[in-house]
């Protein structure tokens, strides 16, 4: 496949990527180049060029798969430093918002511009088995469709969700001995029940 000589998409910093510059990238990040992180990479685009210069800015993924990596590639916004929050929305959407008032864009593929689109509208809607998707019928799609599948909107987060919530005071767990943030309750969150493993024991 040619390079592109546009920039397929732009990074916070002013960096501007060939679509084989952003393959790279994200493949050295995300271990593939998922078609989900080529469309990422145009929404975070799309979402910097209209923020305003100069402002700093947090970020929301509606969903865990792909966009996050795609906003950790090209903005500061990472979950380790709390700047990029997930919620498992399941929707393929994602928020660039100023950190102190709130007032951001939402970028969000938008289902019914996918009509003309047969690939990228087989691969969203699991139409085939992945194992039987045209891997360069989809990426040749993609690039030729930019952002003309996705939509933009001004979006207001909510005065609550603008808060860094720090640990906070911690406390020993009584049935595991580890610490945790008190305001969790009498035990950590682990052993009151939402741990994700079958049992939860020291190494010697």
């Amino acid at each position: 496949m040619p390079v592109s000589f546009n920039p397929w998409c732009r990074d916070a910093w002013g960096g501007a990527y060939t679509i084989e510059q952003y393959r790279n990238k994200i493949e050295s990040f995300h271990g593939y180049p998922a078609p989900g992180l080529f469309i990422g990479g145009k929404m975070v685009d799309m979402a910097l060029s209209r923020l305003p210069e100069g402002r700093l800015f947090d970020a929301i993924s509606e969903t865990g798969n792909c966009l996050p990596d795609a906003i950790q590639v090209l903005t500061p916004c990472t979950i380790g430093n709390g700047w990029l929050r997930v919620f498992t929305f399941g929707k393929f959407a994602l928020s660039l918002y100023d950190k102190q008032t709130g007032r951001g864009v939402r970028v969000y593929l938008d289902p019914e511009k996918l009509s003309g689109w047969k690939e990228i509208d087989s691969w969203f809607f699991r139409k085939i088995p992945k194992a039987q998707q045209d891997r360069d019928a989809l990426e040749s799609e993609i690039f030729r469709a930019g952002d003309q599948i996705l939509e933009a909107v001004a979006v207001q987060v909510h005065p609550a969700g603008l808060a860094k919530a720090g640990v906070g005071e911690r406390n020993i767990c009584p049935r595991c001995g580890e610490s945790y943030p008190l305001r969790h309750g009498a035990l950590c969150r682990a052993c009151a029940g939402a741990s994700p493993y079958i049992q939860n024991e020291r190494q010697e």
